[in-house]
């Protein structure tokens, strides 16, 4: 019972229902504490921004299973959240020791840094302008200028944008000249995880949208190019994604049109266009109507009228047809190989018409 919860759980989760999630979660956590369970709910907090709520889940879940990564992961956002940030620092690392490969822990580790670090500074520039030199009287109220304010370093944007096939999504990121060992990606079920350590010391690009369908990580590759870095996710469903990013519109399910042989060559990518799609099916169709309905009259008629018997014969009636016009010399068509088979096919003319044979 605890489980199906924590599945149902799972699910608001991923439609974006925090609330109905940590609820769900809570029911779970009343049948069978577990540390998955207060993890769980722990991330689910964070989305909501309990984050006092996501740091008790989370120490919670540490004290059940030690060796939980996510549950120290989960403290240390929330713990940054809070800009308490030694605190998530030890948890951090704590779980990085437990995964020393995982890239997560070394960026929020790196940003903790950062941030004490600022603190540090703004400590030291708090304690000095509160004491004065003892060769220097200190100014009068009107005359102390306010002290300077640290601009926020700009945080990287990069133009992205995306098409799709059938059977993927491509995803290009506009970054110019990175190197390829800059370059972070990680595959989820339904989330993409892109960071890019800009060079010049300036803060890392993040992007980590929730996908709109579900994806196969282990087919989904990505390439690192000169002017970009090109990503493709391999669709667990054939579906349209109206966007890149989770939305709540219904999904249409592709119908391909195409034999199963055609179906194996990989198809251009669409992309929008205001020129109307022709149905060819439907062309070749009025087409061949036409063709049946138009009225002919001598030798084209006849010639029409041969041609749909030839069509609809089988193999002795086509070698009847051929062998009795040709050694008849046109006047004789006949459609009984049985007849004309076994001796030559004489020449009969029309009434009232001659026979001539010419001597060359």
């Amino acid at each position: 019972m605890a489980k199906e919860l924590a599945e149902k759980a799972k699910e608001a989760f991923l439609d974006d229902d925090f609330d109905v999630a940590v609820d769900l979660y809570s029911k779970a956590i009343d049948l069978d504490p577990c540390a998955e369970f207060f993890a769980d709910r722990a991330q689910a907090n964070i989305k909501l921004g309990n984050f006092t709520e996501a740091v008790t889940d989370a120490n919670r879940a540490i004290e059940l299973d030690p060796m939980l990564t996510k549950a120290y992961l989960r403290k240390g956002t929330a713990c940054m959240k809070l800009e308490e940030y030694r605190t998530a620092k030890t948890a951090l690392e704590k779980g990085a020791s437990i995964v020393p490969n995982e890239p997560k822990f070394k960026k929020l580790i790196d940003e903790c840094d950062f941030q004490i670090t600022e603190e540090e500074k703004d400590l030291v520039k708090s304690g000095s302008s509160t004491l004065p030199s003892s060769s220097t009287p200190p100014a009068s109220a009107s005359t102390v200028s306010p002290a300077p304010t640290l601009a926020e370093p700009a945080k990287p944007k990069y133009r992205h944008e995306f098409y799709q096939k059938p059977e993927e999504v491509v995803v290009t990121i506009f970054a110019k000249g990175i190197p390829k060992q800059n370059v972070n990606v990680e595959f989820g079920e339904q989330i993409l995880s892109v960071v890019i350590d800009v060079p010049g010391g300036e803060d890392a690009y993040h992007f980590q949208p929730r996908l709109f369908g579900k994806i196969i990580p282990d087919k989904c590759r990505y390439e690192v190019l000169s002017t970009k870095v090109e990503i493709r996710l391999a669709k667990a469903d054939v579906i349209t994604w109206t966007s890149l990013e989770y939305s709540k519109a219904p999904a249409v399910a592709l119908k391909p049109n195409v034999s199963s042989a055609a179906a194996a060559v990989p198809q251009r990518p669409a992309y929008p266009s205001s020129k109307a799609v022709k149905d060819w099916d439907k062309l070749e169709a009025e087409v061949k109507k036409e063709e049946k309905e138009e009225k002919l009259d001598g030798d084209a008629a006849l010639n029409k009228f041969f041609r749909e018997i030839y069509q609809g014969a089988d193999e002795d009636m086509r070698r009847a047809m051929s062998k009795s016009f040709v050694e008849s010399n046109g006047t004789v068509l006949s459609t009984n190989w049985k007849e004309v088979g076994t001796k030559k096919v004489e020449s009969t003319p029309p009434d009232g018409m001659e026979l001539r044979k010419w001597e060359y």
